[in-house]
């Protein structure tokens, strides 16, 4: 038994890995992408686009409980992937209206991928092994940073336009990978309930704590900015000369390489206990800061909201920054994973689903922003709002230990 449920966390990361080596690769490029499109008639905004995506996402997730709860996780997953593949299609021949129409689709789609996937993870989790499974799950599914991001460096480097017949290419091979991810939904088992029960913590305890609310605020904020915004600005770099295009991808595989590290060293090296979990968010917590003040100093503050800027860069510092991001942002996922799969494993779909409602709600709000403020103003706010979530984690953290030693005197 406990080899099916290794085996289906491998499936469940695998599956992500394909959908998102597509999603991601699409994310990180389409504003540059939009920018480049030598057609008069289309007139959408890749800011907008993800904006619209996580917006619908946000109220899916009020929805998504019930849909996992009737069809099941295995279902959801696999009918999500399907509009997953249809967003990315669009790109292939792009037009205004079937791009938006698809941003909605696909929020809805995320919803129910995300409350599916976690409501999963749970059931193929104990006590003893769910910081195993959300490391190991998480390490898969970063690795699609890894390889689209790949193709785009080889590609895109020394562009200073990016073609019509280069962007069918990219995007009909990352069309059949999200398909691959979809199909392997079906290859998961059917598993019975762990005989190890999970921690039962949730009796008496709102879904989510107004505390825990706040930590997921600050993933959504920087969810936007790594996915969507830091990509953009290198590209928008002239200092980086011929070389900035394929910069985005150099610099969402760095990324994808500090969620990596993080994901194995914090879910599958350390141990389970609660001094890790606290220490793990203080380090994300700095590591961002670093990487936010060297952001500052390193790339123009028009990047996010113009076709080109120029001014004096350094392309190591600006790749430090993309590995600080993915390390900082696996350090706070990870460690709420963790503590909602631990709190909540018997209401998990709907504590994931608020989970993700807050992180996508946020998010949109900050791709909406993106376009319009300077870069100095989102950091700003990042490292406002970061600081306060970091402080709620703990008072979460504290009262969360508090109440179990409570349980475990009576």
């Amino acid at each position: 038994m406990a080899d099916l449920r290794i085996y289906n966390v491998v499936i469940l990361g695998l599956g992500f890995l394909f959908i998102f080596t597509a999603f991601t690769t699409c994310g990180n490029i389409e504003q540059t992408i939009v920018k480049s499109l030598d057609n008069d008639t289309f007139t959408g905004s890749g800011y907008h686009s993800l904006g619209i995506i996580y917006g619908i996402f946000s109220f899916s997730n009020l929805l998504a409980p019930t849909v996992v709860a009737i069809i099941g996780p295995q279902f959801t997953m696999f009918f999500s992937g399907i509009l997953y593949s249809g967003y990315v299609a669009v790109f292939i021949t792009p037009s205004t209206w079937s791009f938006y129409f698809t941003s909605v689709l696909i929020g809805i789609g995320a919803a129910m991928l995300w409350t599916a996937q976690g409501h999963f993870l749970v059931e193929n989790s104990d006590a003893s092994t769910i910081n195993r499974n959300t490391g190991m799950f998480w390490a898969l599914l970063q690795c699609s940073m890894l390889f689209g991001n790949l193709y785009i460096y080889f590609d895109w480097n020394g562009r200073i336009e990016i073609s019509d017949r280069s962007r069918k290419t990219i995007f009909i091979g990352l069309l059949v990978t999200s398909v691959l991810g979809t199909l392997s939904f079906l290859a998961l088992r059917k598993t019975l309930p762990p005989e190890e029960e999970m921690l039962n913590e949730e009796e008496g305890q709102p879904l989510l704590s107004s505390r825990m609310m706040l930590c997921v605020v600050i993933v959504g904020l920087e969810l936007s900015f790594y996915s969507g915004v830091y990509g953009t600005c290198i590209g928008a770099t002239t200092e980086f000369g011929a070389a900035a295009k394929g910069l985005i991808g150099i610099s969402g595989i760095v990324l994808g390489i500090g969620e990596i590290v993080g994901g194995g060293v914090f879910g599958l090296v350390c141990k389970n206990n609660r001094f890790r979990r606290t220490s793990v968010v203080f380090l994300g917590m700095v590591v961002h800061f670093v990487a936010f003040y060297l952001i500052y100093l390193n790339i123009p503050d028009d990047a996010p909201v113009v076709l080109k800027t120029s001014t004096l860069n350094n392309i190591s510092i600006a790749l430090l920054c993309s590995f600080l991001l993915g390390l900082g942002d696996s350090c706070f996922n990870t460690q709420l994973y963790s503590i909602l799969g631990r709190v909540y494993a018997e209401q998990s779909a709907p504590a994931f689903a608020i989970f993700k409602f807050i992180q996508s709600i946020f998010a949109a709000v900050a791709f909406f922003y993106s376009g319009y403020l300077l870069l100095t103003w989102q950091l700003l706010i990042m490292v406002t709002l970061g600081f306060t979530g970091t402080l709620c984690f703990f008072m979460v953290e504290r009262i969360q230990n508090f109440s179990v030693d409570l349980q475990q005197e009576y």
